[in-house]
């Protein structure tokens, strides 16, 4: 079979490759995941949207795709790009493949490219916007369809709910209200397996209608984009702020941090995958964990607020956990739900817990 599919960089540079999934053309920024495996979550976790995702593994969809495993509803990325997919899996559970999967959903895929290369490019020049598209595409006409391409900025009221609803545990001790950024499923499970009755809200919330819902506690999920594109949930946590325990996880963390009016900076090509270490300032305890975003607190940026940093990057220290002990504030930058250590980032779901059950005095 001939190569009939391409991904065009923004600076030109081209990977050439054969097609999978959905065959249709789409723009967007390209960034890479070191996962070995879960390709399924990460396709269904909406903290994707808008970007393409190169799979540094060599072989996905050996699996397949099993009903269960699902992190949403949606299939977030744009599209995914690996050395070679296979297209018949072997798992007792699997419903379908991969390809199957993507090409229901409209999402294109890229296989056949030289992944190590692409993933060194996106590592030593950073994540840049891409096209994938026919073959017959040319470079020129590649690089003007993405500079034509507006970026987009509504990508958190395109991920969250469109109204709230409820997922309740047997014996109940908490009710928390989440935040809906683009909130993964797991998340909410652990929250049940922690004694919360949860409601889920939509991302633009009012404080207000948070407050008659007389919760013991707020969650703010993570979600895709610039942090600074959701002033609706910022100016929601600043009203929240000393009222409620609040927890807040990846793009969560990244609201709670500019609430307390610090900032945040776009990282040259983010950190996604499962092997990440990560230290507590506290303890000194090394933690492996999951992580996926393209936005960091600016360390210099808390000095000016009530803000102390809990945990950091051991790769790149950059910022990875946040607290205010005063508001039973807190908030990690990776991901506890999805347990790559295996069980690593689970204790601070029973952190959330106990701040509920001491309550703001």
């Amino acid at each position: 079979m001939n190569k009939n599919r391409k991904l065009i960089l923004e600076d030109g540079s081209e990977y050439i490759g054969y097609g999978f999934g959905a065959d249709k053309t789409a723009v967007c920024e390209i960034v890479f995941n070191t996962s070995v495996t879960g390709y399924q979550e990460i396709v269904s976790d909406p903290s994707y949207t808008d970007q393409a995702v190169v799979m540094s593994y060599p072989l996905i969809g050996s699996y397949g795709v099993a009903d269960e495993d699902f992190e949403s509803r949606m299939i977030s990325p744009s599209g995914m790009i690996v050395r070679e997919i296979n297209e018949n899996p072997s798992n007792f559970r699997s419903t379908r493949s991969l390809s199957e999967l993507l090409a229901e959903s409209g999402v294109p895929g890229l296989y056949g490219v030289d992944t190590r290369k692409l993933v060194r490019s996106i590592r030593d020049l950073g994540a840049r916007r891409g096209v994938i598209a026919d073959i017959s595409m040319t470079a020129e006409e590649g690089m003007k369809l993405i500079a034509d391409t507006p970026v987009p900025h509504d990508a958190v009221s395109r991920c969250s709910c469109a109204k709230k609803w409820y997922s309740r545990t047997s014996n109940p001790r908490f009710h928390v209200v989440a935040v809906d950024c683009g909130m993964k499923s797991n998340i909410v499970r652990m929250l049940n397996k922690n004694k919360c009755n949860v409601t889920i809200v939509p991302y633009n919330t009012s404080a207000d209608e948070i407050l008659s819902l007389r919760p013991d506690g707020v969650f703010i999920s993570n979600g895709p984009g610039d942090p600074v594109d959701v002033p609706e949930v910022i100016e929601t946590l600043k009203k929240l702020r000393g009222k409620l325990p609040i927890f807040g996880i990846c793009l969560g963390h990244q609201l709670i941090a500019l609430s307390y009016g610090a900032s945040t900076y776009k990282l040259k090509f983010g950190h996604r995958g499962g092997n990440h270490p990560v230290r507590d300032e506290r303890t000194g305890r090394i933690v492996i964990t999951s992580q996926n975003h393209s936005y960091a607190v600016d360390d210099k940026s808390l000095e000016k607020t009530d803000l102390k940093v809990s945990h950091r990057n051991v790769l790149d220290d950059t910022v990875e956990g946040l607290y205010c002990d005063a508001d039973k504030v807190f908030s990690v930058q990776y991901h506890p739900e999805s347990a790559p250590g295996p069980q690593d980032g689970s204790y601070l779901f029973e952190v959330f817990t106990k701040n509920m059950s001491e309550g703001i005095h």
